[in-house]
């Protein structure tokens, strides 16, 4: 828990035990703690996940949620922090409250770090039908050089930012680097949030001008 957080809570207590003492109603009292957490938890966490564009800010929300694992997964992953990446999906597969597809979605993500595609095709068959395992059988289908399959599987996908990463994937491995990297592109611009923290992240670790002079 960051400072914000504890000053918050710390605020909604305080604000409690007044309007207690002053012999207010326990229903108002309820009613506005909980509107009050509500809008908290929607600027603190929801905004910056769901719908942030600014790096600086999203670097600084997730490097600050460690004690958050199905938050800094993005930020260990996407700056390569092998370490830290190792002890959050540890946490994350520990959780007894996660679905079995959403373990799985997380599973697929740390095997694709990896580079481990036995991991990644064990977690498919455990999700369930969505946009994410779409995306990742055609990740599959990439790395089993079956690129005009995979153009076709990834047209079901309503993300349009995932079927953008998965064009630009599928553009590099066949060297088509400038192509590639407009796909990119068009990824962070139609990403928010963690999602355009990750591309951002990506295109600079594969789209470099270095790179695309080859």
């Amino acid at each position: 828990m960051d400072r914000r957080e504890v000053i918050f809570y710390a605020a909604v207590f305080i604000f409690t035990l007044v309007m207690v003492w002053n012999d207010q109603s326990i229903i108002l009292v309820l009613g506005i703690v909980l509107f009050t957490t509500l809008i908290a938890f929607t600027f603190h966490i929801i905004y910056p996940m769901a719908w942030e564009t600014r790096m600086d800010r999203l670097d600084a929300f997730l490097r600050n949620k460690k004690h958050k694992p199905y938050i800094y997964i993005f930020y260990a992953t996407a700056n390569r922090l092998d370490e830290e990446v190792e002890e959050t999906i540890e946490k994350l597969m520990n959780n007894t409250t996660a679905s079995k597809s959403t373990k799985a979605i997380y599973q697929a993500a740390y095997g694709m770090y990896r580079e481990d595609l036995f991991t990644v095709r064990k977690a498919v068959r455990e999700m369930r039908r969505s946009d994410y395992r779409t995306y990742y059988e055609t990740i599959l289908l990439v790395e089993e050089g079956e690129s005009e399959r995979a153009r076709v599987h990834l047209a079901s996908i309503k993300k349009e930012w995932m079927r953008f990463a998965l064009l630009a994937e599928i553009e590099r491995r066949l060297n088509h680097l400038e192509q590639a990297r407009e796909y990119a592109a068009r990824a962070i611009h139609a990403s928010r949030g963690v999602n355009r923290y990750i591309m951002t992240k990506e295109v600079e670790r594969y789209y470099t001008k270095d790179q695309l002079a080859q």
